[in-house]
């Protein structure tokens, strides 16, 4: 299993490189911002026309993490949808997924600002958790300490060998873990926005996803 691993607020973690956090002591999976159903979303409002295979490989991906890893708690930290009525249009074969990834395992839905969590597919609803110090949430908050907190979709550029390698990323401080987009079809936002720079410390690091995590300063 690929991954970078880090000790946060006491907890030792593993960032992998399919773009999930691992916290083995706990059992504990955390993905964020899945945005099952963007196809059908964008279709729905007359936007781009995209393949609408992405909650497919999506479910696929988490399937695969939960497998290696024996995942006996997941979190999905928020914007599990890409609107309300993404969850309502999945396929009955995509359901159907979803209770077979759930069964046997506590299931936690974070509320994210593009769903307040699918109220009718079992697990818990909740606006934020917490377990052992660290606080799970959607969007970061002011100067809190031990949070984990996706939202921003931050991505990171490597390079390497001439040329620039841009992927989805972890960014890590003392102080907050930002999570990056594991759905299929989200974008990112570039480490060194105004955003990102205001919310992590001067000693942060950006940890690539990808079949080999790399970690590097996060760029400014």
């Amino acid at each position: 299993m690929n991954g970078y691993d880090f000790t946060f607020a006491g907890a030792r973690l593993t960032a992998l490189g399919s773009g999930a956090l691992w916290w083995h002591e706990a059992g504990l999976l955390c993905v964020s911002d899945l945005h099952l159903g963007k196809s059908e979303r964008m279709a729905r409002r007359g936007g781009a026309t995209l393949p609408p295979y992405e909650t497919r490989d999506t479910l696929t991906r988490l399937a695969a993490d939960l497998e290696a890893t024996t995942a006996q708690t997941v979190i999905c930290l928020g914007d599990s949808f890409d609107d309300p009525w993404a969850a309502q249009a999945l396929t009955d074969e995509d359901r159907a997924r979803i209770t077979v990834l759930q069964a046997g395992r506590r299931w936690l839905w974070i509320e994210g600002n593009h769903d307040p969590g699918p109220i009718e597919m079992g697990g818990t609803h909740l606006s934020e958790f917490q377990q052992f110090g660290l606080t799970f949430r959607h969007i970061a908050q002011g100067e809190a300490a031990g949070e984990i907190s996706g939202h921003y979709h931050p991505k990171a550029t490597l390079r390497s060998r001439g040329r620039n390698i841009t992927r989805a990323a972890f960014l890590i401080d003392s102080r907050r873990v930002i999570m990056p987009a594991y759905g299929t079809y989200t974008g990112g936002l570039a480490c060194d926005d105004q955003a990102l720079c205001g919310l992590m410390g001067p000693q942060a690091l950006a940890v690539l996803t990808g079949p080999a995590p790399v970690a590097l300063p996060m760029s400014r």
